[in-house]
């Protein structure tokens, strides 16, 4: 019997007696666990593959496999064919790619591995040779392999898995780099997902809307020359795939067959998942989706799937970025299971009650005109940052908003290349107590994100029926006098003690919202509200945005009602809004209703990444890499 159909035979269910039992801990110990959102699917779809009931923080290995695709030479990408010999390179030498920046951020140990490279790599250190010829065919005029080179390279996925799962690796971050394997993938997902070529194929590279048309068209040539079969995966990969997309496509059944977890990264990734579900259904429940990526059927393969992305940043890269960022969202969710289901706790009592000086006339009007001059980001500082951004090893904007955080921070801290910040989580509670569980809540995801925190009780007489002025400008005394700080977050507890989510924002949402999500009042009639215990403590946090964001610190938001508070900041002082991050539903997508800073936390770890990126990642002329020749890269980068 064949490895593959050995592995295969091998695939089974996870385990549901692990998923049941976590999920009864959570609910013995939090009042209400569906308030984790996606965290809580992510964490018990982990413990369901590895049937650990005391799930530990996963060994992970990136795995980028590297191939070169005869349908390159259509015209298809904006970049040479040698740029994969050349990133290769960046992988193991120079060590300046994204793989390397992002495995860095995540905790990943990584290997590269050549498939079929067309160039000469021989004297490259580190990559490992099982290289299935040097390029596939032309699949523009005929199959890509044949059917037994497309097992061959499956099979040396498998191999892969089999001997780092033994080594007691069980999450793998596949990755892949090959110029024109966009190409491939488009003509894989277009005939497994049955969609036109149109609606297959996207920019890849960014490329030009010239290109973009022959590579559509190419697309459609691959389909018709070689009338893959969609009800057999083997034949679709070698007729229209790639080496380096077949190995993926075995790492996933390899990782299936030994309770390993894989998460998908973006457009390439799942084109080989595609393959390795046609081959074997059973293996879509040993993958865990990350983000949605820029090309535009990056959905349809997801939801062939039956996976949800976690983010949405705008990603056009395959080099396990956005699985290297959901991962470690993973590794998140690990420690606050442990954090609340805890015997005892650390620390028990972070209250502070804040030293909030008298507001008097003169006060009043400095920190008005302090928040009428705030000083903007530095431009000169954000356009440095910027045209390094351009010229790092990558195509060009293809990090998203991962590069427009890293550009605002470089404003806002006023360095051409920050490589990290002070953070802060401030959680505001009406109460001079919050829930056990809160805290630890909280702690656990400040520790993840590497920042200090505190609860502040709001002082009583902010919380009798005063004018909401009154709230608000408390709320900016307080926050102007945030120091050695550069990123806060700003969130808030329940008002019952054994809540950690629901009443407090489901009542703050009725009150200042309509039913869109719009805000309900202008800045004047919001101030001239009949105060209560709830919108004064909303006034306060907008306060606090406000105040903090005039002495230049940038401010996460976190739950419903620090939202609220926040976008409410911004209609009185909307000159802050560059200093203002919307974490969801902006850039993650995780569904999280519980407070106390954990939403914020995650963004704080968003921040993270892009900074790692500027650590981490070399420019094309210091990795000695090709640059773009098409589209909008090849008029900003250089070398």
């Amino acid at each position: 019997m064949s490895l593959l159909n050995q592995t295969i035979k091998k695939i089974m269910p996870p385990d549901q007696r692990a998923i049941k039992f976590v999920k009864n801990k959570l609910s013995q110990t939090m009042t209400n666990p569906d308030g984790l959102g996606e965290l809580q699917n992510i964490l018990l779809r982990y413990v369901g593959i590895t049937g650990q009931i005391k799930p530990e923080i996963p060994k992970k290995l990136t795995i980028i496999t590297c191939a070169d695709h005869g349908v390159a030479e259509m015209n298809v990408s904006a970049y040479p064919q040698e740029t994969t010999a050349h990133m290769t390179r960046n992988y193991l030498v120079s060590k300046g790619a994204v793989a390397n920046s992002m495995s860095n951020f995540c905790g990943s140990d990584m290997i590269v591995v050549d498939m079929g490279i067309k160039a000469p790599v021989d004297d490259i250190p580190g990559l490992i040779d099982h290289k299935i010829a040097p390029g596939t065919n032309n699949c523009a005029k005929g199959p890509a392999m044949t059917r037994e080179q497309a097992i061959e390279a499956i099979e040396t996925g498998i191999q892969l898995v089999n001997t780092y799962a033994n080594k007691g690796y069980c999450c793998f971050l596949p990755g892949e780099m090959g110029i024109a394997n966009t190409t491939s993938s488009a003509a894989i997902v277009a005939c497994l997902c049955n969609l036109t070529p149109k609606q297959a194929t996207g920019r890849g590279t960014n490329i030009s809307d010239e290109r973009l048309a022959i590579k559509i068209d190419v697309v459609k040539q691959a389909l018709t020359v070689n009338k893959p079969d969609p009800t057999d995966g083997l034949d679709v990969m070698s007729k229209i795939g790639g080496f380096e997309l077949a190995c993926i496509t075995g790492i996933i059944l390899g990782a299936a067959a030994n309770h390993c977890f894989v998460v998908l990264d973006g457009f390439n990734t799942g084109s080989a998942a595609l393959v390795a579900q046609a081959i074997c259904p059973e293996v879509t429940n040993y993958l865990m989706a990350s983000h949605l990526a820029a090309e535009p059927a990056h959905n349809a393969i997801l939801k062939k799937l039956n996976l949800s992305p976690y983010m949405d940043l705008k990603f056009r890269l395959g080099e396990a970025t956005g699985s290297s960022i959901a991962v470690n969202i993973l590794d998140c969710a690990i420690k606050t299971y442990h954090s609340v289901c805890q015997a005892a706790l650390a620390e028990k009592d972070k209250l502070i009650k804040p030293n909030i000086p008298t507001t008097d006339f003169d006060t009043k009007m400095a920190l008005l005109k302090q928040v009428r001059n705030i000083t903007l980001p530095d431009e000169v500082a954000r356009e440095k940052c910027r045209n390094r951004i351009d010229n790092l090893t990558k195509p060009i904007y293809s990090l998203g908003k991962l590069e427009n955080i890293a550009e605002n921070i470089a404003g806002i801290t006023r360095q051409k290349k920050p490589t990290q910040v002070r953070k802060k989580i401030l959680v505001i509670t009406p109460q001079e107590s919050c829930s056990v569980v809160q805290h630890r809540l909280t702690q656990a995801f400040a520790s993840h994100a590497n920042a200090n925190y505190h609860f502040t009780s709001i002082p009583k007489n902010l919380m009798k029926p005063q004018t909401l002025s009154f709230s608000l400008l408390q709320g900016i005394c307080y926050g102007s006098k945030i120091n050695n700080i550069d990123v806060l977050g700003i969130a808030c507890c329940e008002n019952h003690p054994k809540e950690i989510c629901g009443t407090f924002s489901l009542t703050i949402k009725q009150q200042l919202c309509n039913f869109d999500n719009s805000l309900r009042y202008s800045k004047r009639k919001f101030l001239s509200l009949e105060p209560n215990p709830y919108l004064c403590q909303i006034a306060f946090m907008a306060g606090i945005a406000i105040g903090a964001t005039s002495k230049g610190i940038l401010v996460l938001s976190d739950d419903i009602p620090s939202s609220i508070a926040i976008r409410y900041a911004l209609l009185l002082a909307p000159t802050i809004n560059p200093y203002i991050m919307f974490v969801c539903p902006d850039y993650l997508n995780l569904h999280i209703t519980t407070g106390g800073g954990c939403i914020c936390a995650l963004g704080m770890k968003l921040i993270d990444a892009s900074l790692q990126m500027l650590k981490d990642m070399k420019t094309f002329a210091e990795a000695d890499v090709a640059i773009a020749n098409d589209g909008p890269g090849a008029k900003i980068q250089t070398k």
